[in-house]
């Protein structure tokens, strides 16, 4: 997460960003991030007293004008105030678009082990742990059966949307009734939909069950506004939490204004970006446009804020770095704009995809190895090996700052796993877009089958017209006709190879060699 931070983005506004059906409202006030002011949170917060104000980065050896704690410190001021709880939080689980009804998805957050399905009895998407209580086969590999209930293709046990039992294949009929029992129960995690994407809360314990009503996501209304486009990219990468970045090489006059337990915002020349834990990242941009102060949205007055801004050309930056596991996370990445909307109107989501996955493969390599670096250093130390001297720097230092103070220095994984970070892969492997977004992409999956598709009717034509030409009998096709024919098999030849050229690097794996680009 610390240097999506570092974003080149030339100037951002300070919109107001809100959710919806605020709750209560608290007696302190709350850092003034726009969707903070907004979401008061009934569950008990207890503030940070002390609010960094971070005029630039700090390092070794370079002059600093900041008020900073030492690592050490800042762990010690961690036990006197509030603690970040990685599973009191709402996570993104993936887009909405991308989701298939008619069968059940696999996926893994803040190490646990998830089954997506749509419950057409209740008409919403399900969030179940991925295991039958029968003999602990993963749900995911199950089918929806013909009764709208989630099925275990193991030994055909059949739940419902509550994580009921519904029916048992091997229990007799005329038996006791044992899939009544709550041992015959498949944990249910708290989900919703908001932006587009399905949501979850990391706790089955029942008195969560509600807890949608009491706090909700963060919302930015941006993402749900038909006047903006609205195409996500959600890829699985090689790399932690901790980690995710953007490269950046202009100088950026960054100061961080406010940092506490719920993230910081970080003031630019022309406007504020925002850090909201544990996983969001935005900001706001106008290219070619002028600035406007005015503390709104674009959702207006729809979700009680002030009136809309004037009409500008305006953008939004926002990225989701989902924890998975230690060297694992998942981004999903989104740039709503009023302006050029037609353009995803015309083209399929795919096509921007391409370019898409270029940016992230451009620091997909860097990033696996600084995870492994600063493993080594200690997450207190990586003060002490990083030089960051500059302005640019002062978003990735408040996020190390911020998870060090508040996160506990990283991800709670609650001993689910060892602590050490998995061996680096072949690098065809690690850039790998098939399994790692093509598979679970709605858009790419059908367009990598439609081109495969493609290339072998190529393939058929290359062949089948070289057959017509060498069993026509002589004289009864011209010369003409004939050099027509054997053209056409080349060009369709040469099309195929290109086509599956095209197809490998789009949506298998494509190699990213800095030195050439």
């Amino acid at each position: 997460m610390e240097a999506l931070k570092a974003t080149s983005f030339p100037s951002f506004h300070r919109p107001l960003i809100s959710t919806r059906n605020p709750i209560t409202i608290f007696e302190r006030p709350m850092l003034r991030i726009p969707s903070l002011q907004q979401v008061p949170n009934s569950l008990p917060i207890v503030h940070s007293k002390k609010i960094f104000k971070i005029f630039t980065a700090i390092s070794p050896t370079a002059p600093s004008t900041e008020e900073s704690l030492s690592p050490v410190d800042e762990i010690e001021s961690q036990k006197k105030e509030e603690k970040f709880d990685w599973y009191a939080q709402w996570y993104p689980v993936v887009p909405i678009c991308d989701l298939d009804k008619r069968r059940p998805h696999a996926k893994k957050v803040m190490g646990l082990d998830l089954v997506i399905w749509w419950d057409r009895n209740e008409s919403e998407w399900k969030v179940f742990d991925d295991s039958c209580p029968h003999r602990l086969a993963p749900l995911s590999e199950g089918r929806i059966d013909q009764w709208g209930r989630l099925q275990c293709v193991y030994h055909g046990w059949c739940f419902g949307g509550s994580g009921d039992c519904k029916f048992i294949p091997q229990a007799p009929r005329d038996g006791p009734p044992i899939h009544t029992s709550q041992k015959a129960c498949v944990a249910v995690y708290p989900s919703c939909e908001q932006n587009g994407i399905l949501w979850f809360w990391p706790n089955s314990d029942p008195q969560y069950k509600d807890i949608y009503t009491k706090k909700k996501p963060h919302y930015i209304p941006e993402l749900d506004d038909p006047s903006y486009t609205n195409s996500m990219i959600c890829r699985d990468m090689s790399y932690g939490y901790a980690n995710a970045d953007r490269e950046g090489g202009r100088p950026l006059e960054i100061s961080i204004q406010k940092l506490d337990v719920n993230g910081f915002t970080a003031k630019q020349i022309f406007g504020e970006n925002f850090f909201i834990p544990p996983c969001l990242y935005y900001g706001f941009f106008s290219p070619g446009g002028g600035q406007n102060d005015k503390k709104t949205s674009s959702a207006g007055t729809k979700y009680g804020i002030s009136p809309p801004v004037p009409p500008q050309r305006r953008a939004l930056l926002i990225f989701y770095c989902i924890p998975v596991s230690p060297g694992n996370s998942r981004l999903i990445f989104a740039s709503p704009r009023n302006f050029a909307v037609w353009i995803e109107r015309i083209f399929p989501r795919w096509i921007f995809h391409i370019g898409q996955n270029l940016i992230l493969d451009s620091d997909l390599y860097l990033l696996h190895v600084e995870e492994r670096k600063l493993m080594e250093v200690g997450s207190l130390n990586w003060h002490k090996s990083c030089y960051v001297p500059t302005k640019a720097d002062a978003l990735v230092v408040s996020f190390r700052r911020w998870l060090n103070k508040y996160g506990g220095t990283q991800v709670d994984w609650r001993n689910k796993f060892s602590g050490l970070l998995p061996p680096t892969p072949p690098r065809e492997q690690l850039f790998d877009r098939y399994w790692m977004h093509t598979v679970s992409c709605s858009s790419c999956s059908v367009a990598h089958k439609q081109l495969q598709a493609l290339e072998i009717v190529l393939q058929i034509i290359s062949v089948s017209t070289i057959g017509i030409v060498a069993a026509a009998k002589q004289g009864t096709m011209t010369v003409a006709a004939r050099y027509g024919l054997v053209s056409m098999a080349v060009l369709c030849f040469l099309a195929s190879k290109w086509l599956s050229h095209f197809i490998y690097k789009t949506f298998h794996y494509h190699d990213y060699d800095h030195a050439f680009r």
